[in-house]
């Protein structure tokens, strides 16, 4: 009897087993193909990316449109992706985009579906592009917050990472010399007083007044100020152009007294410069 039994159990698990493998399907993996290089992106890749306001002839960003090289520095710097939200099917409801320190508003949160954003590619590089968004400082000013009491307040892996770069390219290391040049009809510039768009592609200057490169984008704390400022710098020196990161106590910025113009100033020496770390930001 025990034998019977034993071999009816037997014959009930494996009628079971060969059931339920008739019930779970094969899995449908997701594969890379080199045609997804232009066609998709990974939520991480949003997570820390700079968005861009464009105002004029905004509907030329269409599928097809390539920006040209540097076309960005044309564009309003107006903040970045601090998260994204998905829905339970696993789509893209928005993204959270923290904006206002490069256009003087406060910092604060807003959340934007995707098919307000245009995605547009580099015409020299298909795998690298923008975010850019229709709006200006009024829309923007006005915009309701983005509040989720749910939300982590803890910063993501990516803005981490970014903020490590950004600090290990200037405060973990020496300061630099600054440079203290007398020019007539100039005067030293109230820092409280200078905008970004004062500071966007000014060029940089050695204590000799030899151009060595020009500022690239700005590091904006949570409160909207200014923290650092990035620079392109060796083009002029022949070491070979690379961004580094500089605080304004390295900085000689002087105005002239009867006009607009704005001069930057770096003490150091070309070995100091060639010896800086390269700022990476989070894309």
């Amino acid at each position: 009897m025990k034998r019977i039994i034993t071999a009816t159990a037997m014959s009930l698990m494996l009628t079971t087993s060969i059931y339920a493998a008739e019930q779970v399907k094969a899995l449908q993996t997701y594969k890379y193909t080199d045609a997804a290089a232009t066609s998709e992106f990974l939520a991480s890749d949003l997570i820390g990316m700079r968005i861009y306001s464009v105002e004029e002839n905004y509907d030329r960003f269409s599928d097809e449109y390539q920006a040209r090289a540097d076309e960005e520095k044309e564009w309003d710097d107006i903040g970045e992706v601090d998260d994204v939200i998905l829905s339970f099917d696993g789509s893209v409801k928005a993204v959270v985009l923290g904006v206002g320190g490069f256009i003087g508003i406060g910092e604060k949160d807003i959340a934007l579906p995707m098919d307000q954003l245009k995605v547009v590619r580099e015409q020299d590089d298909a795998e690298s592009f923008f975010l850019v968004v229709n709006a200006n400082k009024d829309v923007l000013t006005s915009a309701e917050a983005y509040e989720n009491p749910n939300r982590s307040s803890e910063p993501s892996e990516a803005t981490k990472m970014a903020d490590s770069n950004a600090e290990g390219s200037a405060a973990s290391r020496p300061m630099l010399p600054r440079a203290d040049v007398e020019r007539e009809g100039y005067k030293e510039a109230v820092i409280s007083e200078l905008t970004a768009e004062d500071l966007q592609e000014a060029s940089v200057y050695d204590a000799n007044d030899e151009d060595i490169g020009e500022i690239d984008q700005l590091v904006i704390s949570e409160d909207g100020q200014i923290q650092k400022v990035v620079m392109d710098i060796g083009g002029f020196l022949g070491i070979g152009e690379k961004p580094v990161a500089m605080t304004f106590d390295e900085l000689q910025i002087i105005r002239e007294d009867s006009g607009d113009d704005l001069r930057i100033y770096v003490g150091a020496t070309k070995e100091q410069l060639e010896a800086l770390p390269t700022y990476e930001a989070a894309q």
